[in-house]
């Protein structure tokens, strides 16, 4: 997999910088970032290979998801590579997620993205229409009118959207956990206090080792939600979302408390990840609306549990 992970994170390197990060968060062009991802050709990572695609797994899209993560990408990117596999003439531009369960949905990269997936009454519709800001200083995602909706450009892929896009978020935040855990440990090096660096506190190395403690989970549950077929099954997704979504809290509060006041303020590069946890944790369903499904998921299930787990991730 480094064949396509290393090109892939030189190019987010690049392209994907704190500062052009916050260009976009504050209104300006996606132009050279999206140009960047369209040319390289990772969007038709998932793409199988007869419709000119790579033909990728999900398990090895995984490494790609993460590492979005990683770098706090303000646009849909593993979004549109689950869009153009599912479409068979998907647009050009950016593609965000939606399930539509109302006549409203909160959509993650929303003010970035040309058209809107959204799966209801069994089919996908593709939707050209522009999102309202949620008011959340410094996020793009945005609020859509799902109430009328076109005709349907494909069936709903089978378990449905919202589980291909539960193991992206589990990803991504897997990523962006795992770069806070390394910008929290860096700090608590460097910052001294009392004579010697705050990590060799007790109290604080306590604080820190359960941090990575998530962020191996959350990247453990990520790796078995992708590690099946195109789509997931559901107690495959249920499983890395709520386990991450549970760890993307945790992550996000100890890196601040460890960073302290500094972590907050606008200029630290700590809250373009702690934000994008946040929002990626309710996405798609927060921990506690998979582990409902996975609890009934279960108890429809009259074997032994263990017998339950080795069959489900089989």
């Amino acid at each position: 997999m480094s064949e396509f992970l290393e090109p892939f994170e030189r190019m987010l390197e690049d392209v994907a910088t704190p500062a052009a990060v916050r260009a976009i968060e504050q209104g300006g062009s996606i132009e050279t970032m999206w140009g960047a991802f369209a040319e390289s050709g990772f969007l038709d990572a998932l793409v199988p290979d007869d419709r000119g695609g790579a033909g990728l797994s999900l398990a090895d899209a995984h490494p790609l998801w993460m590492a979005l993560g990683r770098h706090a990408v303000p646009l849909p990117v593993g979004e549109t590579m689950i869009a153009r596999a599912l479409l068979k003439a998907a647009p050009e531009g950016p593609i965000a997620l939606a399930v539509a369960e109302g006549a409203a949905a909160v959509v993650p990269c929303g003010l970035v993205t040309e058209q809107l997936l959204v799966e209801a009454d069994g089919g996908l519709h593709l939707v050209e229409t522009k999102g309202e800001a949620t008011g959340v200083p410094a996020s793009l995602a945005a609020r859509f009118d799902l109430g009328a909706l076109p005709a349907p450009v494909a069936p709903a892929a089978e378990g449905g959207l919202r589980g291909l896009a539960a193991i992206l978020r589990a990803a991504l935040i897997a990523g962006a956990a795992e770069r806070l855990t390394q910008m929290t440990a860096a700090y608590a090096n460097e910052r001294v206090q009392f004579g010697k660096p705050i990590g060799r506190q007790q109290a604080l190395q306590q604080q820190m080792a359960v941090m990575a403690e998530e962020m191996v989970a959350a990247r453990i549950a990520s790796q078995l939600g992708c590690a099946g077929s195109f789509p997931p099954s559901l107690v495959a997704a249920a499983t890395a979302k709520s386990v991450a979504s549970k760890a993307a809290a945790r992550v996000a509060a100890t890196a601040h408390a460890v960073h302290g006041a500094i972590g907050i303020s606008e200029e630290h590069d700590l809250q373009l990840f702690t934000r994008r946890l946040h929002e990626w944790r309710l996405a798609d369903g927060s921990e506690t609306y998979w582990n409902r499904l996975l609890g009934a998921a279960r108890l429809d299930d009259a074997g032994r549990s263990v017998d339950y787990v080795r069959s489900a991730f089989a």
